[in-house]
């Protein structure tokens, strides 16, 4: 029977490709459903054999720890030399989308607390 190895939402392309890449390069036997056009449907990387689940969860877990560790490095380096994205950098950066979304919170916080001022008079 086959088992659940790897949940592909929300997971950046790269990283797929890499875990697919690492997989198939143990010579786990495997195979990929996608979510669906409604997203109905598991996106997820399964294994058919499930006597190999605890290498393959053991490759997967060491890659992950890797790829953290990686992560951590990149923005390390970026933060020491001082260009690690920060809330400020952000606004700075989109100012019209901030501006916009700034607006639209407003616009919901006022028409959700209008009501009640209504009722005060």
């Amino acid at each position: 029977m086959a088992t659940l190895l790897f949940r592909l939402n929300n997971v950046p392309d790269e990283e797929a490709d890499e875990v697919r890449s690492l997989l198939e390069g143990h010579g786990f036997d495997t195979y990929e459903t996608r979510a669906g056009f409604w997203g109905l449907g598991v996106a997820a990387i399964w294994l058919h054999d499930d006597a190999q689940l605890a290498s393959a969860r053991q490759a997967i877990d060491q890659y992950q720890q890797a790829l953290g560790e990686r992560v951590r490095r990149e923005r390390d380096e970026l933060a020491a030399r001082g260009q690690a994205p920060t809330l400020w950098r952000r606004l700075w950066r989109h100012p019209l989308r901030i501006a916009l979304l700034s607006a639209l919170t407003l616009a919901i916080l006022a028409l959700s607390l209008l009501p009640f001022v209504w009722l005060i008079e």
